[in-house]
């Protein structure tokens, strides 16, 4: 058997329920003495703000075990390894402060000024050591040079020094101390920085000018330190622990650590993602989505390189209702020709739903089932009603596809006869030709007939390209396409208007998106996926929106669409079963028999079970009512409330012993049921007067 390979590759930018409350934030001093100990003394230089305020929200040791294996993720340069470089160097600094620095301190030198900075640095390119110094307080500069990123300077100084001449080394400040904190014997006027930087370049000229500013080559105007020094040793080098990481890992683990399995929770990742929302010609309205992961590991076995990922979705309402859920699960199975095209390159996933009108949130999960990574999206969804004057926001394609086909054919991303590919970046090189994609609904009779609808690209609050586009004659939706070649646009950013006019040309409507130009002949581009989705015409869209009414509450509105997807579809066991429990809310018990019945009889079809149970019983039908439960509890097992109404049932028929078994065992695996064990306790009574 050949061991297995995770072989990460594809570089780049479960089902869900409602997620749980987090718990309420506690304090340092109330957490166990084991993560207290890591939050105050093993990470305190490198934990950013924002990890630490999702630590001190974990409710639990097992939460905080997972959040400290994500912190060490999100800082391990190579995943790919069983080594975390970062953690094994951040312990050795740790080591190395408490060894040499802070000899004074009891708690250790990681606590000094000294082990602070090493810590969150680690070794400078230069020491210089001034101890023995008899006009000078005993100093130790220490100089950085390199790009550190994070707004640091490209070489600076870090001053320690005894103050007064005693005690262990502190931190040297241009502004706080100056030069004449730095000199023994100094009888000027300590406020006079001028005066006290001419006595020290008398006594040693290097030390004299780094003590004005720590930045070389820095301009000190009027010979007075400027805040730039303070600004470095204040706020830049202790940012610079946490500054590279991207801390919002730490936010997705404390809302999905419910959701997800534990071996997912250390693993997320970034991702880009775009969600746009357009409708077919009969109004009805599609949401068009897109994720990109950071990176996508696949699993190589004998030389086939594969990897399943799932994606799980749902749509709630302003209540917090869910409105539709969804899961998708992709299989990726490449062999080695076709994995050395796309290695390089990053995975689109796309998809497309429908969605009846209101205003949503969509809470989307990305896992890996290879890999164990996971990535997420939220965003806010308004669907307006169809005829509603709206303006979508433009997507920015930078490539498009056309075929005659696509028309009969639900794909995300695509409108009629075309398929837009777009990156959520939108990011653009001088070769490609930007392609802007918008909608236009429920115009007025107004507004066709002296409207127009202008496009402009903006470079610098100038405008670079325009177009006008009248309204009189076309289509609603109207649907625009419009493409700009970037050959004559100068790398920069830019910003896509879009203006809807009246007659007086005053603006009604406007939407926008950001985009930048590059320098690049050519961007690496994304490689798409999506699972099949049904063609236009396929009944399971008015199903899906049929129930989609039906959890909003608009029961009229989901039985005349199931009824619809049903009539086209009469042999569809799953749209029947959403038909039955449409009709069993209605109260339409008739109905609901008329359309189980089929499924039940010919295929055995035991989901419908509980629903002609239902039926039957509203009708008075009740040994044939108990006949269905009791199939529907033989192929599903015990359920509460089937149990109940075979109960019922029983006692209508007169068959008080089966009554007392179904209520008894009820009672059982639910003790907490006082109106159950009050029916008992008068079957039992009515028994033994028999």
């Amino acid at each position: 058997m050949k061991l297995r390979t995770i072989v990460v590759v594809l570089a780049a930018a479960m089902s869900l329920a409602a997620l749980p409350a987090a718990a309420q934030k506690v304090s340092v001093k109330d957490l166990p003495e084991r993560y207290r100990a890591w939050i105050e003394e093993e990470v305190p230089y490198i934990i950013s703000p924002k990890e630490k305020a999702v630590f001190l929200r974990l409710a639990n040791d097992r939460e905080r075990e997972m959040f400290i294996t994500a912190f060490w993720k999100a800082r391990d340069e190579d995943p790919s390894t069983p080594e975390n470089k970062f953690k094994d160097e951040h312990y050795r600094r740790i080591q190395y402060a408490n060894n040499w620095y802070g000899r004074g301190l009891k708690a250790g030198g990681w606590r000094s000024d000294m082990g602070r900075v090493y810590i969150t640095l680690g070794e400078p390119k230069t020491i210089e050591r001034y101890e023995n110094e008899s006009d000078v307080y005993p100093m130790i500069v220490w100089f950085y040079q390199g790009q550190m990123g994070g707004g640091m300077p490209n070489s600076f100084y870090v001053i320690f020094f005894k103050k007064d001449g005693g005690g262990d080394y502190i931190l040297y400040s241009p502004v706080r101390d100056g030069p004449q904190k730095l000199m023994p014997f100094y009888n000027g006027d300590m406020t006079n920085y001028l005066q006290a930087w001419g006595e020290l370049r008398q006594r040693n000229a290097t030390l004299a000018d780094i003590s004005m500013s720590l930045i070389p080559g820095e301009y000190v105007q009027g010979m007075n330190p400027t805040p730039a020094s303070d600004i470095l040793i204040s706020q830049k080098i202790p940012r610079m622990g946490y500054e590279s990481v991207k801390d919002s890992y730490a936010e997705k683990l404390l809302k999905y650590k419910d959701v997800v399995d534990v071996e997912y929770t250390a693993n997320y990742i970034e991702n880009d993602a775009l969600v746009q929302i357009t409708r077919d010609a009969a109004g009805r309205a599609f949401v068009h989505y897109l994720i990109e992961p950071a990176r996508l590991s696949i699993e190589r076995l004998e030389g086939v390189y594969r990897t399943v990922f799932d994606v799980n979705g749902i749509v709630s309402d302003a209540e917090g209702r869910t409105i539709y859920q969804f899961d998708r699960r992709i299989p990726l199975e490449l062999n080695g020709e076709q994995f050395a095209k796309i290695r390089d390159r990053q995975v689109s996933f796309q998809d497309a739903f429908p969605l009846v009108e209101g205003d949503y949130k969509i809470s989307l999960l990305w896992k890996n089932t290879v890999s164990k990574e996971f990535t997420s999206l939220e965003a806010s969804l308004k669907v307006p009603p169809a005829r509603t004057l709206t303006l979508t926001t433009p997507v920015l394609a930078n490539r498009v596809v056309r075929n005659a086909a696509f028309a009969a054919q639900v794909k995300p991303f695509t409108v009629g006869e075309t398929q837009l590919v777009a990156s959520p970046r939108n990011d653009f090189s001088v070769q490609d030709t930007l392609t802007l994609f918008c909608e236009l609904g429920g115009l007025t009779g107004e507004l066709k007939a002296g409207g127009s609808l202008s496009i402009t690209m903006i470079r610098n609050d100038q405008v670079v390209a325009a177009v006008s586009k009248p309204l009189a004659g076309v289509p609603d939706p109207f649907r625009v396409l419009e493409e700009f070649p970037l050959a004559n646009f100068p790398p920069d950013y830019y910003t896509a208007q879009v203006d809807l006019l009246d007659a007086s040309k005053t603006v009604v409507l406007t939407s926008k998106a950001a985009f930048y130009v590059t320098a690049n002949t050519a961007l690496p581009r994304s490689w798409i996926m999506y699972a099949p989705l049904p063609p236009a015409g396929d009944p399971s869209y008015a199903d899906i929106r049929g129930m989609q009414y039906f959890r909003k509450g608009d029961l009229a509105r989901a039985r005349s669409l199931v009824e619809e997807a049903f009539r086209r579809a009469p042999g569809s066991a799953p749209i029947a079963l959403d038909l039955c429990r449409v009709l069993a809310e209605a109260k339409d018990h008739d109905a609901v028999r008329a359309a189980a019945l089929p499924f039940y009889r010919d295929k055995k079809n035991y989901e419908f079970a509980q629903f002609l149970g239902e039926s039957s019983q509203a009708l008075g039908h009740y040994a044939e009512a108990a006949a269905f439960y009791k199939d529907y509890l033989s192929y599903f097992g015990t359920n509460l409330n089937v149990l109940n109404a075979i109960g019922d049932c029983y006692v209508k028929t007169g068959d008080l012993a089966g009554a007392l078994t179904a209520w008894k065992k009820s009672l059982e695996l639910s003790p907490s049921q006082p109106e159950i064990a009050k029916k008992l306790a008068e079957i039992q009574g009515k028994i033994k007067e028999d």
